[in-house]
């Protein structure tokens, strides 16, 4: 298989995983809860829906795009065609070509110092850091819960319009019109019910909203009393209030 670079724009990919792009992001100057420092996306060409992994070390991203294959193409029962990237190590490796060579996935490389062959990802990139930093300045969230607005930011572009397709990236993707009414505000105060508790002992604790769980119904919630994060389905949240208290920190630097 041969490796090519390019140089100029092309047409956008006629089906769903023709074409792959995929980035990843310099180690942030925080670490994210887990212990997570990169992140990697890969973002199909032709609907524009995205996937993110958090990785704690950049070598992992062999393993992330494994993961990311093995579900998409039994999702859309197609596989990747191209995959296209930069020249980082990370997706050099022998181990990394051998197995695309293996699968069929002819590997396109943007021409080194020139990431324009690779735009799609770098934007993607820039505007996920973006919506991190103005999520992270509203909340009392620390910067370590910078893992879980990525993940959040992500979901959100995945449903939102984008001026590159005619359709949003999940209706693309899926073949359903995403709904829009469950998302929340990022970092907003909620009430969630307790388990058991003593009879005079409130219901209830108030908890942060902090995304949603990847294949499974509910939110995440951060509890500041025990400094757990967990996954509940009912809740109260407290966004007009939320955004009525709060103003907006200082500006947010993550890397």
């Amino acid at each position: 298989m041969t490796k090519r670079s390019f140089t100029t724009k092309g047409t956008r990919a006629i089906e769903c995983l023709g074409l792959i792009h995929s980035d990843v992001c310099s180690p942030m100057s925080i670490q994210a809860r887990g212990g997570y420092e990169y992140f990697i996306t890969f973002t199909d060409d032709c609907s524009r829906f995205g996937y993110m992994y958090l990785m704690r070390h950049k070598s992992d991203a062999f393993d992330m795009f494994k993961a990311f294959k093995a579900e998409v193409e039994n999702q859309l029962e197609k596989h990747i065609k191209v995959l296209r990237s930069n020249h980082g190590r990370e997706y050099l490796s022998g181990e990394f070509q051998q197995y695309l060579i293996d699968n069929g996935i002819a590997s396109q490389l943007s021409a080194p110092g020139t990431p324009q062959p690779n735009g799609v990802s770098k934007r993607r990139n820039i505007t996920l850091l973006d919506m991190v930093r103005s999520m992270l300045s509203y909340s009392t969230l620390l910067k370590s819960f910078w893992g879980y607005a990525l993940q959040t930011a992500m979901y959100i572009l995945n449903d939102v319009p984008s001026k590159s397709v005619p359709q949003t990236p999940h209706e693309l993707w899926t073949g359903r019109k995403p709904s829009l009414q469950h998302l929340k505000i990022f970092g907003c105060h909620t009430h969630v019910l307790k388990g058991k508790t003593e009879k005079m002992e409130s219901h209830s604790k108030t908890c942060i909203f902090v995304g949603h769980p990847k294949g499974t119904k509910g939110n995440y919630f951060f509890s500041p009393s025990d400094l757990k994060v967990f996954v509940l389905i009912n809740a109260k949240f407290l966004e007009k209030e939320y955004m009525n208290d709060f103003e907006p920190k200082s500006r947010i630097v993550l890397n």
